[in-house]
């Protein structure tokens, strides 16, 4: 069985709270979408909200058109005197989403009307969308509270649209209220009494369960699921693309037009655009998710991938990692000793690990690159050497002014001297870096992501923890610094990154 994906980041993704995409942000998520991702629909934007919203979806609307993706466009609409249906044709659409009514409920509590006024106020804006040449999916808004108290008002509206040019029925848990067995029970009952229509299912994850709701639907027999990007949207967000995806060809055994391994980096792409953090142990896309933490598992995997199941990283475009810390054995350290390309003899490696472990007694973080200088303490240094060596910086900042940064480094004994500014004290840090590197004509790798963490409640006087993500061009690793000074911790960080890179 095939599954349509329609990704609704653009639209109900935008509605997390403080999340707002500009225009471009818009369109490079979108052609990310459909042309890497392949989703096979995508929700843009929602009529009437702003003028730079319309201006946003003709943009989108134009791209696609030249692009041969036009009829994989969406827009939500209202029952509003056909405002929302010209709003869609002067930007270019071709397809909107009319929001009706689901529910008994939110009919008679938010519209006041009855079923019937209802039906024929759809039918009149399904016409008037058909003179303009504009084709209408219909969302039933609070269908999952529909089915559970007013299944008689659910099942008079489709019997009344069935045979209609409605493309799409799309009916939402609004409220994320549903359960796996009762979603697959009501679901079923729509299947079954309307076996040649289509349905999607648009799930919303207030008790975590979006996942396994889309999940019972398509298994009840639904054509489409809805999903956002990190499960972006309103409240607790909506059907994570990246956890459905696997989901659907590893449990139901269907099939996506999804590409997987592109599924990390659109998550990194909103993730950054959006500001909202993907949690470290979100399936799939956290940082975490591909990281073994128990010796045992280490040891395991070395024997034959013993710990590892179907999610295997590279179907998403990642590695597997082996983390540092109190639970670390012999064969995390070693995973991570090969990463750096240092071979150590047996009684190195335990001291080694002993270390780790008492570091992570003390609650520490360690990175695979910390090792490289846990280990110059038990080598003799001519083996492992520091080739870098900051000897002075100086970073100032005054009100009105570019920040502006000066560095002294020995590197392999030869003395640099840089200045240059910069929009902040470690951005120009890191450009009088560049000079001397460029005098070099070695690159340094690019700064992929900076998290700075302070304990909870920390004082002024708290220590600062900054650890930065590097990409080299073939792989990323990443280099920690602690210090009282954020700027001191990111510089103690670049630090650890320019040995590495010598090494």
């Amino acid at each position: 069985m095939f599954v349509e994906i329609i990704d609704t980041t653009l639209r109900d993704g935008e509605q997390t709270n403080g999340v707002a995409f500009t225009d471009k942000e818009k369109l490079s998520i979108a052609k990310h979408l459909l042309t890497e991702v392949k989703v096979n629909r995508i929700e843009i934007a929602s009529a009437r909200v702003s003028k730079g919203e319309f201006e946003c979806a003709s943009k989108i609307i134009q791209w696609a058109k030249e692009s041969d993706f036009l009829d994989k466009i969406e827009i939500l609409g209202f029952l509003d005197k056909h405002i929302s249906i010209d709003w869609v044709n002067n930007a270019g659409g071709k397809y909107i989403n009319l929001l009706c009514k689901g529910s008994l409920r939110q009919l008679e509590g938010q519209l006041r009307k009855t079923p019937d006024e209802h039906i024929a106020d759809i039918k009149e804006n399904l016409a008037y969308a058909e003179s303009l040449g504009i084709s209408v999916n219909v969302y039933l808004e609070d269908w999952s509270n529909g089915m559970r108290n007013s299944q008689d008002y659910v099942f008079y509206m489709l019997d009344n649209l069935q045979n209609t040019s409605i493309k799409r029925f799309m009916l939402p848990d609004t409220l994320g209220i549903l359960y796996p067995k009762e979603t697959y029970k009501y679901c079923k009952q729509i299947r079954e009494r309307y076996p040649n229509l289509h349905f999607d299912f648009h799930g919303h994850n207030d008790y975590g369960l979006a996942v396994a709701n889309s999940t019972a639907a398509l298994t009840a027999g639904f054509n489409g699921i809805h999903t956002s990007v990190n499960g972006l949207g309103e409240r607790a967000g909506n059907t994570a693309l990246s956890t459905i995806v696997p989901c659907i060809h590893d449990h139901l055994h269907m099939e996506t037009t999804v590409q997987e391994i592109t599924l990390n980096k659109i998550s990194k792409i909103v993730e950054t655009i959006s500001g909202i953090r993907v949690a470290s142990n979100m399936p799939i896309i956290g940082e975490n998710v591909f990281t073994q933490t128990a010796g045992v598992h280490a040891d395991g995997d070395k024997k034959g991938n013993l710990y590892c199941n179907e999610l295997m990283p590279e179907r998403f475009g990642r590695v597997r990692k082996y983390a540092l810390g109190k639970t670390s054995g012999k064969a995390n350290i070693e995973k991570n000793l090969e990463e750096l390309g240092l071979e150590l003899d047996a009684e190195t490696k335990a001291l080694i690990t002993a270390h780790v472990v008492e570091l992570g007694d003390r609650k520490e973080s360690i990175t695979t690159e910390d090792l490289y200088y846990i280990a110059r303490e038990y080598l003799d240094n001519k083996k492992i050497e520091e080739k870098v060596e900051i000897e002075n910086y100086y970073v100032c900042n005054v009100l009105g002014m570019k920040p502006v940064a000066t560095i002294s480094l020995k590197i392999d004994g030869v003395r640099y001297e840089q200045t240059s500014s910069g929009d902040g004290q470690y951005d120009a840090f890191m450009k009088a870096l560049h000079k001397i590197y460029d005098q070099r004509k070695v690159a340094i790798p690019k700064l992929e992501d900076y998290v700075v963490t302070i304990p909870p409640g920390g004082k002024t006087d708290a220590l600062v923890e900054t650890v930065i993500t590097w990409n080299d061009g073939t792989h990323s690793f990443k280099t920690r610094g602690l210090d009282l000074d954020q700027t001191s911790a990111a510089i103690k960080a670049t630090r650890k990154m320019l040995n590495i890179i010598e090494m």
